[in-house]
């Protein structure tokens, strides 16, 4: 086992082995001068070893066994949404800081459920919405009232082409779905730019009569000023991730929005009667700076009650698509096409 830092940085575990986690979050909680990634754990013991080693830190067999650990304070978890809860709770009443994958849990009571026990237990509990990170955000809202005036319309796309059979997005006990797994994404990304509470005025989502997962949808929304949203989202598509907003003095399109590479420098686009201009935003690491706003909110033990808001306003919106939707299933023969022909991954 490697030597770790004093404890100036965050002693940190990972629950579970998911692809996102070793892709994507590892190697940032490794390099991370105020982390020290101590150990991640799988239900498979070797495989834990297998990434550990690769990590430079231990491999534990067993969450459990992980979250009984003294020389721990934070938890990422990058399990299926259907075990969120579950394991979200052990980790915080075993006095662990939290960092669980979006969405917090599948559905709006859990989510109520973790976020007050962690605030009984003073501890921090986050959502890992990372696109919510970059800064290609902040600057698509500075040049709203130039680009766009007043705001009549937002639309969001976010859809994949088929997945992997296997995979836990087709399993209804995990939370698997495409609302709970890319519908999130636009819907939260219109509570960036809309106001208040948001009403859904309409919602559709296709089941995948093999698997009885939701694989496509569409959702309208409006705020209290009346400006709508249109979103789509989906598992069955060429590959889309992009928003735009609608106004009174132009169109501006965000084309790479959920999950721009690092090395991207993003493309705005901007309509403007017969003008249309192109610009070019910083680059930036959108997980990088998830996992350092959580860190140091972790070290300083400093909760953010607007952040505890906009997830729970979430989780509510994501219920309510639920309530309102229309659902419409896909024959089982065709559904088993589509996820295995020649798009599936």
């Amino acid at each position: 086992m490697p030597e770790h830092r004093q404890q100036r940085a965050l002693r940190m575990g990972v629950l579970g082995t998911a692809n996102i986690a070793i892709r994507r979050i590892m190697p940032v909680l490794a390099a991370h001068d105020r982390v020290d990634l101590v150990a991640v754990a799988s239900r498979d013991e070797a495989r834990a070893v297998q990434v550990g080693a690769v990590f430079g830190c231990e491999g534990v067999g067993g969450y459990e066994a992980l979250l009984e650990r003294e020389d721990l304070d934070a938890v990422y978890i990058p399990l299926p949404p259907g075990m969120h809860h579950a394991w979200a709770m052990r980790a915080l009443r075993a006095g662990k800081h939290v960092l669980v994958e979006k969405p917090m849990s599948d559905t709006y009571e859990k989510t109520l459920e973790l976020l007050t026990t962690a605030s009984r237990l003073g501890l921090v509990l986050a959502e890992n919405f990372m696109f919510l990170h970059h800064s290609q955000h902040a600057a698509v809202r500075a040049m709203l009232d130039d680009s766009v005036g007043g705001l009549r319309q937002f639309s969001g796309t976010f859809a994949v082409p088929p997945l992997a059979p296997e995979s836990f997005r087709y399993r209804p006990e995990l939370g698997g779905g495409a609302l709970l797994d890319v519908g999130v994404y636009p819907l939260r990304a219109a509570q960036l730019h809309l106001t208040g509470e948001l009403e859904v005025l309409g919602a559709f989502l296709r089941v995948d009569g093999s698997t009885g997962v939701d694989v496509a949808g569409s959702v309208l929304l409006c705020d209290e000023r009346g400006v709508t949203a249109q979103l789509d989202f989906g598992f069955e598509h060429a590959y889309r991730s992009m928003y735009a907003l609608w106004g009174d003095r132009g169109r501006v399109s965000v084309r790479r929005a959920f999950t721009p590479p690092e090395q991207l420098r993003p493309v705005v686009r901007i309509e403007q009667q017969d003008v249309v201009t192109e610009r070019a935003l910083p680059e930036d690491n959108q997980v990088f700076n998830a996992m350092d706003a959580f860190v140091r909110a972790a070290l300083a033990k400093a909760r953010s009650a607007g952040e505890e808001t906009a997830t729970l306003r979430q989780a509510l919106l994501v219920e309510r698509v639920r309530q309102v939707a229309r659902t419409v299933g896909m024959p089982a023969s065709a559904s088993r096409l589509l996820v295995g022909g020649p798009g599936a991954r």
